[in-house]
C-alpha cells in the first residue's frame, strides 16, 4: 500500500516536497558530522597506541661507554710521524683522558693531553701539553699573558709556577710549565696543587730524557 505524505506534528499537515528534501538532507549532514567526529577519535587513538608502542615496548637500551683512550699508542704513533721523543703522562684512576692530541696552528704546535676527574660528580680538569720547539712566551699565550710568579722542585724538576688572573684565564686556576729540551713541558687546568704536582712527578724521567738527548 502506497504511503501518503508524511504529517509533521508542528504543522498539523502533511510535509511538502520541498521539506521532505530539507528533511533528508539536514539528517544527511547530521550523519555525515557524526561518522566525521567518531572518525577523528578513532584516529587520534589509534595514533596515541602507535605512540604509547614506540615509548614502552621498543627497546632503547643505553649509549655505548666511549673506548677508553691509550695515551702510550697515541703518543707512539705521534712520535714516529714527527720523529721526536713524546711524553706519555700518567695520572692516577681518579682521573680519565678525554683527549690526546697534536693541538695548535700557529707557530709551536704541541702534543696535548686532557684528563678530567673520573667521578660523575667531581669538577675540574687537566691538560698536559708539550710544545715542540716552543719560544719562551709560548707558555705564557696560552695562559692569556700569565707571568710566572715563582719556581717549585717537583723530584728534582725545577718548574715555573704561574700566577694566574681568574677574570684573563677563565677556568684555569693552576699552570707550571719547564723546558724539555728544545721543547716546553705545561700542565695547566682546574684542579688541586696535590694533582698538580702529582701530574708533574708522571713525566720527571721523561723530561729529564729530553733534556739529555739535547745536551
Amino acid at each position: 500500500m502506497t504511503r501518503g505524505p508524511r504529517i509533521v506534528a508542528e504543522l498539523g499537515r502533511p510535509e511538502t516536497p520541498e521539506e521532505t528534501a530539507d528533511r533528508k538532507a539536514e539528517s544527511s549532514r547530521v550523519y555525515r558530522s557524526s561518522q566525521n567526529v567518531r572518525n577523528l577519535i578513532a584516529a587520534l587513538l589509534a595514533t596515541l597506541a602507535v605512540v604509547v608502542v614506540i615509548v614502552f615496548a621498543v627497546p632503547r637500551g643505553t649509549p655505548p661507554e666511549r673506548e677508553p683512550i691509550d695515551v702510550s699508542a697515541v703518543a707512539a704513533d705521534i712520535a714516529a710521524s714527527e720523529d721526536r721523543t713524546v711524553i706519555t703522562p700518567e695520572l692516577s684512576d681518579g682521573w680519565v683522558v678525554n683527549n690526546a692530541r697534536i693541538e695548535g696552528n700557529g707557530p709551536v704546535r704541541a702534543f696535548t693531553v686532557v684528563y678530567a676527574p673520573a667521578g660523575e660528580d667531581e669538577r675540574g680538569f687537566l691538560r698536559v701539553a708539550q710544545g715542540f720547539d716552543a719560544d719562551e712566551s709560548w707558555a705564557a699565550r696560552v695562559l692569556s699573558g700569565s707571568a710566572p710568579q715563582d719556581t717549585v722542585t717537583i723530584d728534582g724538576i725545577t718548574w715555573e709556577r704561574y700566577g694566574l688572573d681568574p677574570d684573563r684565564t677563565g677556568n684555569i686556576t693552576v699552570a707550571l710549565a719547564t723546558d724539555a729540551g728544545a721543547d716546553t713541558v705545561l700542565i695547566y687546568g682546574a684542579a688541586s696543587e696535590k694533582a698538580l704536582e702529582e701530574t708533574a712527578r708522571s713525566v720527571t724521567d721523561q723530561i729529564t730524557a729530553l733534556r739529555e738527548e739535547a745536551e
